[in-house]
């Protein structure tokens, strides 16, 4: 596992070039990706988030961001100003033992800038990260 030294420089290696390390570029989450994702009905049910994925991470706290990290995911929370909006931007990597591989980044503003939709956004992409990255392994068995 990469220690808080080495994520701090892949922090700043990919949060000061987003537009070369975003391949997708930036998601802005608005109403319909919640919509699409489902976020907007379970945030309305009261359930019980006592197995929560975001649970198992180790937490580094800084006056800049918020570093989750665990064997498989390293996660960077950023909230700053943009033009006097509060914004959180969400960088997650899958971890590699050599170096994280920055894979989506998402930007919540406005009314979505809580941390109750940052937190199930983030949920919602670590879930379907681990999916893919589960078929992509039984792919690779079955070749």
């Amino acid at each position: 596992m990469l220690n808080p030294i080495q994520l701090e420089e892949f922090y700043q290696e990919y949060f000061n070039n987003l537009e070369k390390w975003a391949h997708d570029g930036i998601i802005h989450v608005d109403l319909e990706l919640l919509h699409d994702f489902g976020i907007l009905e379970s945030i309305s049910e009261e359930e019980d988030d006592s197995d929560d994925l975001t649970q198992y991470f180790h937490v580094i706290e800084s006056v800049e961001k918020v570093t989750l990290f665990n064997e498989q995911f390293v996660v960077w929370i950023i909230p700053r100003m943009e033009e006097e909006e509060p914004t959180t931007y969400v960088l997650i990597a899958l971890s590699q033992e050599e170096k994280p591989q920055l894979e989506i980044v998402f930007a919540t503003t406005g009314v979505y800038n809580t941390p109750r939709y940052v937190l199930k956004v983030l949920q919602h992409f670590l879930i379907d990260m681990l999916e893919t990255e589960a078929t992509l392994t039984e792919f690779e068995k079955g070749q």
